[in-house]
């Protein structure tokens, strides 16, 4: 009895096993194209930019670049950002879910098992209505596996598409980075700006106060007019109602920054005053090529573009016969020690085969719309390139105008002081009239504030270029391995 029992629980597993070994070797050639990362278009015309840049150099960028601008301050308002902006949580949540999805589209490659354990009593009357009753009892516990096997490699598609959608979503939260890393310089400096023009305007309206009680008491003393003194309370009106505009623009500004660090309105409002940081004599820009590895939205379109190809393959894979294993081994029997008898061990074995061969060409349409949707994808990877490459331009050209600007301003307010200083000696003098001097020493100021306006905007466009150049993220230790190809 023993020996014809034995042949009939092996030949399940035995047709199992070789039902998975020849669909290991068919998987072996998966369905769809094999990604191949695509040739950026434009990428050899982006030399031009960076030759005609002035104070740039070719050595690869410091990552954290806001640190080039020697603040301090700064530095720790960015470091809290990163920290605790809720833009920045919302990014890496994304990312841990986009992980989670990649991590269950890899255990669908394997077997799923199970264990089950069943106590069954009855105790039944008769159906004869008397004393007598049927009682039952049965007891079972058993271990059940299920495998729909990778025949076509859709499955290791499907798992490829999920790596390539999850390091997407990774590339995303170092987009959000950057953005928000030039967003808080950007705001910094403007508000560093106001400071310092609000410095500035308060000399000019103490100015402006006395050159409107001189031309007051040269009215009186009938040396002067009654135009020039309405002409000096006007300058004097205009001049309050801009440091009102640039006083109201720091208040917004500052709780603008506090916004953005991820904290409420108000809470900056004991942040010191300070200057307009400026950034480096020579600034690092590396070559386009690198530009365009290091920029996150670059990455996250070519991974998306890989999600796309790979989404090919799974839909292909739809279209022919899957194979499916069943399996189950158990212990039962009537009374509690039979669950614990090897002699009583079952074993069940079932392959499934399954084909919708014919489905009215809804599995064909399905391959088109994957195609189509590769296509998109590599539409949309090319113009964020090209759409890279003119911000990176821009950037450049911005910056190298700003830089000569702010020559000429400082130039200017050299210049302008200088003046003052010669009318100033010339009035003590009494070889000028000191209203001359008071004019020329207003000029001077508005040089003043003229100066400070295109520092902000030379580090602002330094904040710009930064941007452009993919600068900001700090990379995540928690990456996943194959996040970066498929």
């Amino acid at each position: 009895m023993k020996r014809s029992l034995l042949p009939h629980r092996r030949r399940p597993a035995l047709v199992a096993a070789t039902l998975a070994m020849t669909a290991l070797i068919l998987s072996a050639c998966r369905a769809g194209p094999d990604y191949a990362p695509p040739r950026p278009a434009g990428l050899a015309d982006t030399g031009s930019a960076f030759r005609r840049a002035a104070d740039l150099s070719a050595k690869a960028p410091v990552a954290r670049w806001w640190q080039q601008l020697g603040d301090t301050q700064l530095d720790s308002l960015i470091d809290r950002a990163l920290r605790h902006s809720p833009s920045i949580a919302a990014a890496r949540a994304a990312v841990a879910q986009a992980r989670a999805d990649s991590a269950r589209a890899r255990a669908d490659l394997l077997p799923t098992l199970s264990a089950s354990t069943g106590y069954i009593y009855a105790d039944l009357p008769s159906r004869g209505g008397g004393d007598d009753r049927t009682r039952f009892e049965y007891v079972t516990q058993a271990f059940d596996a299920a495998w729909e096997i990778d025949l076509w490699g859709g499955k290791a598609r499907a798992a490829e598409r999920a790596r390539a959608d999850a390091a997407a979503v990774q590339a995303r939260l170092e987009d959000a980075q950057v953005a928000l890393s030039a967003e808080i310089v950007r705001t910094y400096v403007a508000l560093r700006a106001r400071q310092a023009s609000l410095l500035l305007i308060d000399r000019r309206i103490a100015l402006e106060s006395r050159i409107g009680d001189l031309e007051s008491r040269r009215a009186a003393a009938g040396t002067g007019t009654r135009i020039a003194v309405e002409r000096a309370a006007r300058t004097l009106i205009a001049s309050r109602a801009e440091r009102a505009a640039l006083d109201a623009d720091r208040i917004i500004l500052r709780d603008a920054l506090a916004t953005l660090i991820g904290d409420g309105p108000g809470t900056l409002d004991d942040l010191p005053d300070g200057g307009v940081p400026l950034p480096p004599a020579a600034v690092a820009v590396g070559d386009p090529a690198a530009m365009l590895a290091r920029r996150p939205d670059l990455k996250a379109a070519e991974r998306m573009l890989a999600a796309a190809t790979a989404q090919i393959g799974v839909e292909q894979a739809r279209r022919l016969p899957n194979i499916s294993l069943t399996g189950l081994i158990g212990i039962g029997g009537t009374g509690l020690d039979d669950a614990f008898d090897p002699p009583r061990l079952a074993a069940v074995a079932l392959p499934r085969l399954s084909w919708s061969f014919l489905d009215f060409g809804r599995s064909a349409a399905r391959v088109r719309g994957a195609k189509a949707g590769r296509d998109v994808a590599l539409a949309r990877y090319q113009a964020a390139v090209l759409a890279a490459l003119q911000d990176a331009e821009a950037a450049l050209t911005r910056y190298g105008a700003t830089r000569a600007l702010l020559g000429h301003a400082v130039a200017d307010r050299a210049a302008a002081t200088r003046l003052s200083d010669l009318q100033a000696m010339r009035a003590r003098a009494g070889t000028v009239a000191e209203k001359d001097a008071l004019e020329d020493e207003r000029q001077a100021l508005d040089a003043g504030l003229a100066q400070v306006n295109r520092q902000a905007e030379m580090t602002i466009a330094y904040a710009a270029l930064a941007k452009a150049l993919g600068l900001g993220w700090v990379a995540d230790d928690a990456a996943p391995k194959d996040g970066a190809g498929s």
